[in-house]
């Protein structure tokens, strides 16, 4: 339930005390954004250039 007069009028996004509000998961609408997972990147497996004996 959004209890804050600036999230109930523009959203939390919109809002300039955004980064310094200590409520704005509990009276307001803002939702964490979610994580990405990271890319691993793929396994080498010694493809490369052999060397002569």
């Amino acid at each position: 339930m959004t209890l804050c007069p600036i999230a109930l009028v523009a959203g939390c996004q919109k809002c300039p005390a955004l980064k310094i509000c200590p409520l704005k998961g509990a009276l307001g609408d803002y939702q964490k954004p979610e994580e990405k997972p990271a890319i691993k990147p793929a396994k080498k497996t010694g493809g490369g250039v052999k060397k002569g004996r």
